[in-house]
This record gives structure tokens, C-alpha cells and sequence, in this order.
């Protein structure tokens, strides 16, 4: 491809809202243009990396028996309000109505649709198991999206989906998918690490997400570096076994009766602290919520602790949580900014292992202006239930081998899920096992973001200068710089030209009328694997320029050049 033609400009600087430097180099380097607010067009060069990522995706689903089809992304809505996520996806989904008044939707995930041709196509045990798989185009109307092509509306998914007679043929096909998730991965140059992951509205069991480390992500993860343990921030658990903070309630009183003490403007744990010269973990935070399975919930953690609603609404069996109004926080006789559950009475009552074992901690009086000093669990309150329902924190144990975990940022770049019969048995897709009884068939769920992908190579391989594809998503093989315009550098650049695609090199030809040194930085921003330069006076010598992306530029004779480019293009 002629550079003087390519559809596209490269910039010298990126837009001002561009927030990351992958975000900022996209833009640079001509691969993508944002149109609206989420939406992103691929230009021909972020199409070719696009087209490269997907053929690998392609690849590995081959070997492992993928078949590949194709669903509507406009959906009617039958099946959604069949599995309840017609209501449960809320305003993520964007609904819409054909001339016939008939309800549709833009489908922000396929299981639905999938469960029905499930439905339809699979009737016997014989049948099983199957794989298929689409790459095609997904619709979320996100409230804030961010971050170039890592948060979109609109955008290209790998989606995989398993289908077996049980779930002894999931467990393999979750197993069997994952290997290919990390081959893709590893073949793109990602380093990732897979963590245990929220199954959310897609419901199932055992998610995990694969991560691409980056002070950038939108996620946090908690990282045990001895064992490998490893899980997003929402599911995250930790030993509560003798940690510091854990003993850090040694500084409170010892376990007297529970008495007032007069904390005058102190509604919040910082203020309560400071008033009381005592840390954070020697009180007892209470947070109230609101559920509609369970009205109002009376949560009770340690002060240093912080709610994790993912926890809790699991926990509490709940589909939502909401913060409680002030009418039903005083309803239950307890006051805001001084509650507790001491003395209180049919209100549901969660508490945190971390507020159980803590010893005597300071809690509300539920009297403004008091706190309760010496509060014991077990003598001075009961809950309703315990449970794990806090976020972990860094330095916390790890729950597998006892070493201090680390948090680390992270950005999503794969989701895989069980969902077992989530699906299929809400739309009726059942065959007939060997006795001739129907069952429901099994589904497993698994996807990658096309472009979110491509944006965390970029992420991973940059420097200074622009973009260092690895060969094996780069956009061209070779990138030749033509320097001057007299006509027998214009005559040998084109016939070199020629020459390269022939051999099957891709070709991106700077042939423009720019100075060597635009070109150059073009190159560097560009960041394909291999630099060709071909000038006057090299030409007078015999000579090609060859330069890596990241390695010094030598001279090579132009009657050895391709076996040069051989021995010079990564291995």
C-alpha cells in the first residue's frame, strides 16, 4: 500500500481528550477516528491489525472444532424476557421498536440468541458436544465511555459459546476454550493473568477474566506473588487469620460493659477516630441498604473495612442493592451517623468476619452525639448472618498460601463463564438424553474484545517514538521510505516495491514528497516491525538501509536483500 494514498493522516499530537498513551497513539498513528461517543472508526491501518487478531482468533477456534455462524444483533425480545435479562440488563441496553410496533433490542451479549438456535438445532444426546463461535458486533449504552477503544458502545467480540449434555462436557470445553484464549493471547504479544471474576447479570458459575496488567485499567486486582492466586477486587477474598490490622482493636479498652462516651459532630468513622486519638479498625462501621427481596439491611463492618456490594448482594441473596433513605434508617430506631445494632429489633442484620473476631470495638449509641465504647459481638449485638463482605485490601493474607497480597490495575481483555442451564432452561432448549428423558442442555460462554485487544498491544508495545507491533498482528511486513525525488530513486523505489510484495512482504511504501525526517517519525509512530530506506546515494552504493523498530540500522546489498530481511525480522 502506498502511504500517499492511504486513507488515514498520522498527528503530530494527539487530541486533547485522548487519556492514556495507547488511547493517545491509536489516534497518532492513523488507526482509528472517534465519530461520537463510543463509537470509533477502524481506518484501513487499525483494520488490517484488526483483520490479523481476528484470523488468529479464527485460528485457534479451527483447532479446537469451533464452528463458526452468525446471529442477528438486532434481537426480538421474547427470549430476553424469558431469561429476566430484558429487565436486568436496565438502561445498558438500547430498545427500539420496528414499523410493526414490535419490540427489538441491540444486543449487548448473544447467549439468548444462542440458546434459541440451541433450542431449535439440538434435540439428542448425539449431537453433543458442539462448539460455535461469531465475531461480530456488540451495542452497550454505556453511561461514560472512556479510555479510546477500551470502554465503547459499539464494538467486535470473539463470542464462543459450548453446548453439552452436562456438565462434566462443560468443565472440558471451559478448560479446552481457555487454552485457546491464551494462545490467542500469547500469539497477539499480550502478557495477561487470568483471575477469579463476578459472574454479574451473565450469571453461571466460576468466571474468570483475563487481565492485562496497566496502571490504566478500569479494574483492581488482588495478586498473591508466592502462589498465584489471583481475582478482581469485586470477589476477592483474603485470610482474616492474625493480620495487622486485624490486631490493631488491641489499642480499644479492654472488654468492660459497653458505656457512652459524649462525640460531639462525629458522624463519620475519620472524625470518630481522631476525636477518640484511636485507629479506624478499633470501630464498627454501619451501612445501610435497601433490597427488594429483604427491605432494609443493617450492615456492620469494621472501620477500616469498606462495603463490597458484590460480597453483600450475594451474601444476602439479593438482586440490587441500594443505599437506604433516611425514613427507613429511623424507622428501625437507629440514627444516622451514630448507629449501631446495639438494642435494635426487627431489622435484618449482616455483619463482616471482621467486626465478629475484632474484640471490643466503638459503635453508635443510635443517640446523636454518642458512641458506645466496649462493643462485643456475641454479648452486645447478634447478626442476622456473617459473611465475608468487605473488600480486601493490600497486605492483607492471601486465603491459599498466607502471603501478603498486592493490588494491582488491570484492563479486561477476555471473559469466560459456566453458564450452565442459566439459559437454556428459561427458553426450553432440552434434547433427549439415552433413556429418551429430556434434559437441558449445558452452554458455557466465552469472549474477547477485538478492539479492546488491539489497544492493549499498543498498551504493551510502545515507546517514546510510536507504536512496536509484534510481527504477528503488525499491520505491514516491511515499511520502505523512499528519500528524494529524483526519478531513478523513484523508478528503484517502486521496483523495490514491487519486488517486496511479490515475495510476499507486505508493503507499506512511503512514497510521499515529504523530508526524511517526517518520514522517519511516520515510521517510528507507525511502528511496523522493519524499516527499509532506499535514497540516492544509496542506491550509487548498492546498498539498502534495513532497521528494526527497536534495533540499529544497517546496510545491506540490495542484491541480498530479501535473504537480509529474512535474518532481521523477528524470530
Amino acid at each position: 500500500m502506498r502511504l500517499s494514498t492511504l486513507f488515514g493522516r498520522t498527528l503530530r499530537e494527539p487530541p486533547s481528550d485522548a487519556e492514556h498513551p495507547a488511547h493517545q497513539l491509536v489516534l497518532r498513528a492513523g488507526l482509528v477516528r472517534q465519530l461520537l461517543a463510543g463509537g470509533f472508526a477502524l481506518l484501513p491501518l487499525g483494520m488490517r491489525v484488526a483483520r490479523r487478531i481476528e484470523a488468529m482468533m479464527h485460528e485457534e477456534m479451527a483447532r479446537i472444532a469451533g464452528q463458526e455462524l452468525r446471529t442477528p444483533i438486532i434481537q426480538a425480545t421474547n427470549a430476553w424476557e424469558q431469561t429476566g435479562r430484558y429487565t436486568q440488563y436496565g438502561p445498558l441496553m438500547l430498545r427500539l421498536a420496528d414499523r410493526g410496533e414490535r419490540l427489538l433490542i441491540v444486543a449487548p451479549t448473544h447467549e439468548e440468541a444462542i440458546a434459541e438456535l440451541a433450542r431449535r438445532e439440538m434435540t439428542s444426546y448425539r449431537q453433543f458436544p458442539a462448539l460455535v463461535y461469531q465475531i461480530h458486533t456488540k451495542y452497550r449504552d454505556e453511561i461514560r465511555t472512556k479510555g479510546g477503544l477500551m470502554r465503547m458502545r459499539e464494538f467486535s467480540m470473539l463470542d464462543a459459546y459450548s453446548l453439552d449434555a452436562d456438565h462434566t462436557g462443560l468443565d472440558a470445553a471451559y478448560t479446552r476454550i481457555g487454552a485457546a484464549f491464551e494462545r490467542i493471547f500469547a500469539r497477539c504479544g499480550v502478557h495477561f493473568v487470568a483471575v477469579e471474576a463476578d459472574t454479574g447479570e451473565m450469571g453461571g458459575r466460576e468466571a474468570r477474566e483475563y487481565m492485562a496488567l496497566s496502571a490504566a485499567g478500569e479494574d483492581t486486582l488482588a495478586i498473591c506473588p508466592n502462589c498465584g492466586y489471583a481475582a478482581n477486587i469485586e470477589v476477592a477474598v483474603s485470610s482474616r487469620a492474625t493480620t495487622e490490622k486485624d490486631s490493631a482493636a488491641q489499642g480499644t479498652p479492654v472488654a468492660g460493659p459497653a458505656e457512652e462516651v459524649f462525640t460531639p459532630n462525629c458522624k463519620t468513622i475519620a472524625e470518630l477516630a481522631d476525636f477518640l486519638a484511636i485507629p479506624a479498625s478499633a470501630t464498627a462501621k454501619a451501612v445501610f441498604f435497601a433490597a427488594p427481596e429483604r427491605g432494609l439491611l443493617f450492615v456492620v463492618v469494621r472501620g477500616d473495612r469498606e462495603v463490597n456490594e458484590i460480597k453483600l448482594r450475594k451474601a444476602a441473596g439479593v438482586s440490587a442493592l441500594v443505599p437506604a433513605s433516611a425514613e427507613q434508617i429511623a424507622a428501625t430506631g437507629a440514627v444516622a451517623g451514630y448507629a449501631s445494632p446495639v438494642g435494635l429489633h426487627d431489622v435484618t442484620v449482616i455483619a463482616d468476619h471482621s467486626v465478629v473476631n475484632a474484640g471490643p470495638l466503638v459503635a453508635g449509641a443510635n443517640r446523636e452525639g454518642y458512641h458506645l465504647r466496649n462493643v462485643v459481638y456475641g454479648r452486645d449485638w447478634q447478626a442476622d448472618l456473617v459473611a465475608d463482605i468487605t473488600t480486601v485490601d493490600a497486605g492483607d493474607f492471601c486465603v491459599r498460601c498466607g502471603t501478603a497480597l498486592q493490588l494491582e490495575r488491570g484492563i479486561e481483555i477476555g471473559h469466560i463463564f459456566k453458564l450452565g442451564t442459566r439459559y437454556t432452561a428459561a427458553i426450553g432448549a432440552v434434547y433427549l438424553d439415552l433413556n429418551g428423558v429430556a434434559q437441558p442442555i449445558v452452554m458455557g460462554s466465552y469472549g474477547i474484545g477485538v478492539e479492546r485487544l488491539l489497544q492493549v498491544i499498543v498498551e504493551q508495545h510502545h515507546d517514546d517514538a510510536g507504536i512496536v507491533w509484534p510481527e504477528s498482528v503488525a499491520p505491514f511486513d516491511v515499511h520502505l521510505v523512499r528519500i528524494g525525488k529524483q526519478d531513478e530513486v523513484c523508478a528503484a523505489g517502486d521496483a523495490l516495491y514491487a519486488e517486496l510484495e511479490d515475495a510476499g512482504l507486505s508493503t507499506l511504501y512511503d512514497d510521499r514528497g515529504e523530508t526524511a525526517g517526517v518520514k522517519f517519525n511516520d515510521a517510528d509512530l507507525i511502528g511496523i516491525p522493519l524499516r527499509l530506506v532506499i535514497s540516492e546515494r544509496l542506491l550509487q552504493a548498492g546498498e539498502i538501509e534495513a532497521k528494526p523498530r527497536r534495533g540499529t540500522a544497517i546496510k545491506v546489498a540490495r542484491n541480498g536483500l530479501l535473504e537480509a530481511i529474512l535474518r532481521l525480522r523477528p524470530a
